[in-house]
């Protein structure tokens, strides 16, 4: 397996910082173990935990109003996967890849060589029916997958079917549909109709899956539509789920929900009715921001892990939900925030291992709210800092992921080697 940031950098920024790791993750170790917790096997899990790095999360993000290009960006699909193999290489916690298409579309077989080089595979599948594509016939200005008009709901249905071919080829095992349908003036259009002729798309699409895979659909409050969206919420999209059948799933979005949704009962919801797909994490302040994962509300990261971990010790039926990040980088290095965002959802999941079950159950089952919510917040409080980096370590990754990435120079390497990106319009990629 080649490796793009060289083996002697990493060691060398490695061995100055593993004596103190060590003594970290010793001194974590004694204060667990009067928990009753042993480190090893929490590190053991953390090795363990993957997290899907978005093709179009290596490029430089913006905003409707604008795009500032980075360095060295990627020119086409075959560099973003070479910035896909440095994150994850110096994690360990990335091992695939989800496309975007026709974002990233390319011969499949080119793809799946370019990938096995650096140890990747490819996670979910993601359709684009919410942008037109160059040289397309019909414009999805009014829709796609509910358009009022057949011919252009059948190009949509056509193009998450070839989607669901390239995958194939890929070793992908689901799709991932999120369509931006929906109005901007009231009486723009009939939310039944509408609805109705989603999911009549949907079904077909459903009957193009292979027995193997699964469908995941992604609801959205708003934007790009802003007075209704066809799946604007966890309720249609557990209907949805349901209507389409045992392979359909709901795919939660963190940044997808009106401020202060309780996202983490969501969850629990979904998991109990056996209808959680997986996530696109991020983090948000006001709305569908794409921030790095964990920026701005950690705790709730970790509050969603609870019912994960929660989930996953008990044995819910079922349960095998799909990690990936979704963000946008507009003033950061794309590299150094997927790495760091990849960190905080394995520490958040590290933290709700920590959570002691048996007392919380007690807790609240003598109705005691003080100790039940000092019970996480204990481990919350946990600096695991020292398990995630002796995981990165054990399996070949970076203590300081940020740190070597910058010793070896790569950004200030491809920005030499990839032609500069002028800047223009707005746009989320």
């Amino acid at each position: 397996m080649e490796q793009i940031i060289s083996a002697d950098i990493v060691d060398k920024d490695n061995a100055a910082r593993e004596a103190d790791l060590k003594r970290d993750y010793d001194s974590l170790g004694e204060r667990l173990d009067r928990r009753g917790i042993a480190i090893d096997a929490i590190r053991d899990k953390a090795e363990k935990f993957a997290v899907a790095i978005p093709s179009w999360g290596v490029g430089t993000g913006g905003t409707r109003f604008a795009r500032f290009p980075g360095a060295g960006e990627p020119r086409d699909i075959f560099d973003k996967i070479e910035d896909c193999a440095v994150i994850r290489q110096l994690t360990q916690a990335t091992p695939t890849v989800s496309l975007h298409i026709p974002w990233d579309k390319a011969d499949p077989n080119r793809l799946k060589q370019a990938a096995s080089r650096f140890g990747l595979g490819f996670d979910a599948m993601n359709s684009n029916t919410f942008s037109d594509a160059r040289d397309q016939r019909l414009s999805y200005k009014f829709g796609s997958l509910s358009h009022a008009d057949a011919a252009t709901r059948r190009q949509a249905v056509e193009h998450n079917l070839e989607c669901i071919e390239i995958g194939k080829t890929l070793g992908s095992k689901a799709l991932t549909v999120w369509i931006g349908d929906g109005s901007n003036f009231p009486g723009q259009v009939n939310f039944a109709k509408a609805f109705e002729r989603y999911l009549d798309a949907m079904k077909e699409i459903y009957t193009g899956l292979p027995d193997d895979w699964k469908l995941f659909t992604e609801h959205k409050m708003y934007e790009p539509a802003f007075y209704s969206t066809v799946v604007q919420d966890w309720g249609t999209n557990y209907m949805i789920a349901t209507e389409l059948g045992d392979k359909a799933f709901c795919l939660v979005d963190l940044g997808h929900h009106a401020p202060n949704v309780n996202i983490e009962m969501i969850v629990s919801r979904l998991i109990q009715f056996k209808k959680l797909g997986g996530f696109h994490f991020n983090d948000s302040k006001y709305g569908d921001d794409d921030l790095d994962a964990g920026s701005i509300d950690p705790y709730r990261l970790f509050l969603v892990f609870n019912e994960l971990v929660d989930a996953e010790l008990s044995g819910a039926e079922g349960f095998d939900p799909a990690h990936m990040l979704d963000q946008s980088h507009n003033v950061t290095d794309p590299i150094e925030s997927l790495m760091l965002s990849a960190v905080e959802v394995q520490r958040a999941y590290a933290q709700a291992l920590l959570v002691d079950r048996k007392a919380l159950e007690g807790y609240q089952d003598a109705n005691d709210a003080l100790m039940a919510t000092q019970t996480l917040k204990a481990a919350y409080r946990t600096d695991v800092e020292p398990i995630l980096a002796m995981a990165r370590l054990n399996t070949g990754g970076a203590i300081d992921p940020v740190a070597a990435y910058r010793a070896a120079g790569y950004r200030a390497k491809v920005a030499a080697e990839r032609p500069a990106v002028a800047s223009g319009g707005g746009g989320i990629v």
